[in-house]
Formats: structure tokens, C-alpha cells, sequence
């Protein structure tokens, strides 16, 4: 038996090789862990690099009013009061030291005349506060802490694919994956694991997130007996192509808007007056996003279905100095010249605030040595995401997990995945090519789910195609149980599509039945049948794996946010 796989022995397992999981193999390895880094892809094609806009942090190199006091009760407003207090706190406080941080490291910054970090505007932000690099900050980062891991005693696993966590009432104990250049298997005994795999926006039809990000961790972690919160918060990023056909979805970043980019509806109007006469543009983006939902709703969209973003008014010289990628991409993919011409845009499922909940301080999870950082985690953004959050969350929860995993490793037993896990497990994978002649075909039950969550589960929800939707899940884990591909085990994408399917699943169905028991609109979520938001509803829903392997969902009151901290949050009204 033990023939047929590759053991590795290591303290620290991180599973996703984004930013998140980088910066806490960093810190792990500087804590004196021996630390295995696996990724699904390559090493340094993380869904970190389409991050394009900036990193959030109040350094107040353009504004100067700027302070964290204000970045945390922006964070805490967007997110319409269901984000952890204390990890926006941390965010809001720490982001500066670690965009000063990734400087250090090497990262390339745009500047001021006066040679600081250049920042820009951004949506739901008080002060112009996002530190980039032109449109490509996420490139930017991923590129300096790859260079940061390579040059330290780091394992690097890129190609292998994590289809279980271990785990038992003491806690992790291992992992074990497939290696797509050989079809081996490779089982990690590991004294702490870290989920960094990102979100799981594929599970919809129209997304901007890569085809990595199928809801893996959050599977690995269901699996594994972690707590699940915040899944029905989903992102729509307001502007994605919208054509040619082959690129819908992809992002058009919001720094397009942060550097004076204007929406028009099919006649001409700026319609954004009408929705947010104050913010307009850079309003936060389940405002922005609904808003041309419904001016397209109204019959005021462009020929492709979408609204028009243009900035051809700042000039050619402007746009390809402070846009480059944005440029290139309309001209190479839909042949349109944005110095001159409009871009037609939709809104796109762009990032998930729910997730794996963890403890603000350490990342831990509420399984023994399991930890979560990154897109993967819930609590920070709460309703709704600022834009350069995202970065500015990896960079400091990174960090921390890297850091709290190096200290818990020290008091950590020994550990060992048993030949019998191994062999239930490889026997589990093995099926879905050992069944190919009587197989259902994968890749059309990911169709069927990925039609139901953009049909029913969209920007404007209601109970009845909430309903539909689960249903559909329902008919769909049927359906699982009989899927089954050609081929063998090296390089199989069938193979991968059947794997990543059972974690689509679990995505899709705490999704559908969180939006289902929120019964009110509050961000990011918004239902037609419960158009107000209340503060009965201040409340996070956390998701368990019941003993029946059913979900189990609860609605537990926000903690409540100290004095000290009250008095930098300005209170919205809730009726």
C-alpha cells in the first residue's frame, strides 16, 4: 500500500499558495516551523494577481486627515455593522506596517511628486487610501511574496489538489492530495494546517474569480467539522465585461471609477445621480451594483446587456500611465480603444465575505489546529467588502496565522495519517474514473449549478427562487453520488471537476440556505421580500456539519463592538 503514494512529514500544512497563504509561510518559517506549501496551481498564479486596484491602508501619504480610526469605522459602515469589530480593528491598525512591509520586501509602489506611496480613491472609502501599483497590485504582491517564500526554507508543492483534511475530536492530524503531473497520491502528516485556497465564485455562472476558485477550502474545512459564517454575503463587483461572449465576467477594476471613470445608461445619463447623488461612482459596492441592476432592469442597458464606463474624458496619456491593464485588456479582447470609446460593464460575483469563522486574534478555527486566513475566512467585511480590503486582509491575517501557527506547532503532538484514512480515501477518488462507462457526466451538473445560483441567487433575491435554488442542490447531490470520467489519474480535468464539485456543492447549498434565513436586505444581500433591514437581524448565521451529515444553521447576536471603539462609527438607521 504504501507503495502507491508519497508521505511528507512537516509541521505547518498551508493548502493555497494566493497571498494569504504565502505571508503566513513566511511567518511560520520565521517561528522556526518546517512549513509545506500546496497549491492547486502554479506558484505564483494565485486569484490574488487579478486583485487590480490597490491595498487598502490609512498611511496618509495624499490625504493626510487619513487614520485608522477612520479605515476601521469605514470597514465596519460598508459592512453595515455585521463585521468582527476586532478584526477590523486589527486590519485598520496593522495594514500600514504591512503595505511599509511588502515595500521592504521589494514591492514597487507608484509614487507622489514627492516620491511616497502613491494612493487612490475607491468606493466607501472616506480618504483616497489604496497604495497600488498602476492596475496590477495584486500581480505585484503575489510577484515579491513569491520571491520572499522561494528565498526561504519553504516547501513548495505546486499541481497537487487537497481532497481531504484529517481530523478527529483531538483535532488535524494531515491531508492527503493528488499530484496532476504523476495522478500520485501524496499524504501530508501535519501538526497544524492552514486553509488560504481563496473563494468560491465559480459556482456561478458569470464570476471574475479564476478557475481555481471553486469552493475548496470551504468543503475541506465543512468536511473537517469547521464552522462555516456569513456564507450569503456575496460580492457583485459593479463593473465586469459584459463581451465578447468568452470574457464575461472579467473584472474591470473599480480603480477605472477611483480615477474618475463615470457609469451611463443606453441614453447618455449619468444615472448614478439618481442612485447615489453624493457618492455616485464610489458609493460601496452593493450600492453600485444594484443600482445598475436596476437601470438595466428599467430597459436603460447597452446592447450586450451591461451599462457604459467611461474615462476617455482624462485622456489617452492619463489612462495607459494609470491603467495599463485595463487598456490592454478592452483592446485585445473586445477591440475597444478606452482612451476613446466606452466600456460596456455588468455587475460579476467578485468575492465571498463569508467563510470559514475564525478567532480574530490567532486565525484558529474551532478545530484543534486548524487555521484560516485570507477569502477562505469570514468575520471581517461583515455585509459587504471595501475594495483594497481584500489585500490589506491577506497581508495582516496572513501574518497573524503564520505567527500563531509557529507558537501552537511548539506544543503540538506528533502526528500520523493511518493506512486505513489513506486507503478509505484513495478508494473514495479513485471511483470517479473506475466508474466512467455507467458515469454521470460532471461538467453538466457544475452547468446546473452554476444556471440555479445566477438565476435564483442573484444581486436581487426572494424566497421563492431561494426555494428553487435549494431544491436544485438538493437534485444535484442525488446526481453526485453517480458522477464518473474517463481516463486515469495523471492530468485528468475530469477527474479535478468531479473532486471540485462535492466542495461546489457545500458552497452552493450554505449560500442558498443562509439567504434563505436571513429574512431581511443588509449589503451585499438583498431579497425583494424583505426590502428593509433590521437590527433583529444584527446578527452573523453559522453553519455546522450535523452528526446526519446535514447543515445546521443558527443566527448568534454580533459581538458587541467596546465604547472605546463606538465613538469612530457613525450609527446608520435600520428602519
Amino acid at each position: 500500500m504504501a507503495d502507491s503514494y508519497d508521505r511528507v512529514k512537516t509541521d505547518v500544512l498551508i493548502i493555497g499558495a494566493g497571498g494569504a497563504g504565502m505571508r503566513a509561510a513566511i511567518s511560520a518559517s520565521e517561528g522556526n516551523a518546517s512549513v509545506t506549501v500546496v497549491s492547486k496551481s502554479l506558484l505564483g498564479k494565485a486569484h490574488t494577481v487579478m486583485a487590480e486596484g490597490g491595498i487598502a491602508a490609512s498611511v496618509g501619504n495624499v490625504d493626510s486627515k487619513d487614520n485608522w480610526m477612520v479605515h476601521f469605522s469605514d470597514t465596519i459602515v460598508e459592512g453595515v455593522y455585521l463585521a468582527n469589530w476586532r478584526m477590523a480593528e486589527i486590519l485598520a491598525t496593522e495594514a500600514p506596517d504591512r503595505v511599509y512591509e511588502l515595500e521592504k520586501f521589494g514591492a514597487l509602489f507608484d509614487r507622489t511628486p514627492e516620491g511616497m506611496i502613491m494612493q487612490r480613491a475607491f468606493g466607501g472609502h472616506t480618504y483616497r487610501r489604496l497604495c497600488h501599483v498602476g492596475d496590477k497590485t495584486g500581480l505585484e504582491l503575489i510577484r515579491t511574496l513569491e520571491d520572499q517564500t522561494l528565498h526561504r526554507n519553504i516547501a513548495v508543492f505546486d499541481e497537487v489538489y487537497i481532497t481531504k483534511i484529517f481530523s478527529n475530536d483531538k483535532g488535524v492530524y494531515g491531508a492527503i492530495g493528488i499530484r496532476f503531473r504523476t495522478g500520485r497520491f501524496v499524504v501530508f502528516d501535519a501538526k497544524s494546517i492552514l486553509i488560504a485556497t481563496g473563494g468560491g465564485g465559480r459556482v456561478y455562472k458569470t464570476t471574475s474569480n479564476s478557475w481555481e476558485s471553486t469552493g475548496d477550502g470551504l468543503g475541506l474545512a465543512y468536511d473537517a467539522g469547521a464552522v462555516l459564517m456569513d456564507m450569503e454575503m456575496i460580492q457583485f463587483h459593479p463593473t465586469g465585461m459584459v463581451y465578447p461572449p468568452g470574457v464575461k465576467g472579467l473584472l474591470v477594476t473599480e480603480g477605472v471609477r477611483g480615477e474618475g471613470g463615470i457609469l451611463l445608461n443606453s441614453k447618455g445619463e449619468r444615472f448614478m445621480k439618481s442612485y447615489s447623488p453624493k457618492k455616485m461612482e464610489l458609493d460601496a459596492r452593493d450600492v453600485v451594483a444594484r443600482s445598475i441592476y436596476y437601470e438595466i432592469q428599467k430597459g436603460n442597458g447597452t446592447e450586450h446587456g451591461g451599462v457604459y464606463l467611461d474615462i476617455s474624458h482624462k485622456g489617452a496619456d492619463f489612462i495607459k500611465r494609470k491603467l495599463p491593464g485595463m487598456y490592454s485588456q478592452f483592446m485585445d479582447f473586445a477591440g475597444v480603444d478606452i482612451t476613446k470609446q466606452k466600456m460596456e460593464v455588468a455587475p460579476t460575483v467578485h468575492y465571498q465575505m463569508g467563510g470559514i469563522k475564525v478567532d480574530p486574534e490567532t486565525c484558529k478555527t474551532n478545530v484543534n489546529g486548524l487555521f484560516a486566513a485570507g477569502e477562505v475566512a469570514s468575520g471581517l467585511h461583515g455585509a459587504n467588502r471595501l475594495g483594497g480590503n481584500s489585500l490589506a486582509d491577506i497581508l495582516v491575517f496572513g501574518k497573524r496565522a503564520g505567527e500563531a501557527i509557529s507558537k501552537y506547532i511548539k506544543n503540538a503532538a506528533e502526528s500520523s495519517v493511518s493506512e486505513t484514512d489513506i486507503s478509505k480515501e484513495m478508494t473514495r477518488v479513485a471511483r470517479y474514473v473506475n466508474d466512467a462507462n455507467g458515469g454521470t457526466n460532471p461538467y453538466l451538473l457544475v452547468e446546473k449549478l452554476r444556471d440555479t445560483m445566477q438565476n435564483n441567487v442573484g444581486i436581487v433575491r426572494n424566497g421563492n427562487d431561494l426555494s428553487k435554488a435549494l431544491k436544485d442542490i438538493e437534485s444535484l447531490k442525488h446526481e453526485y453520488n453517480k458522477v464518473a470520467v474517463r481516463g486515469g489519474m495523471r492530468y485528468n480535468q475530469g477527474l479535478l471537476t468531479c473532486l471540485e464539485l462535492g466542495n461546489m456543492l457545500i458552497a452552493g447549498e450554505a449560500i442558498v440556505r443562509s439567504a434563505l434565513l436571513r429574512k431581511e436586505s443588509r449589503g451585499a444581500h438583498t431579497r425583494s421580500d424583505f426590502p428593509k433591514k433590521s437590527r433583529e437581524w444584527l446578527k452573523n448565521i453559522i453553519i455546522e456539519k450535523s452528526s446526519d451529515g446535514s447543515m445546521s444553521l443558527d443566527a448568534v447576536k454580533v459581538p458587541v463592538m467596546p465604547d472605546r471603539l463606538k465613538q469612530f462609527v457613525k450609527e446608520e438607521g435600520y428602519e
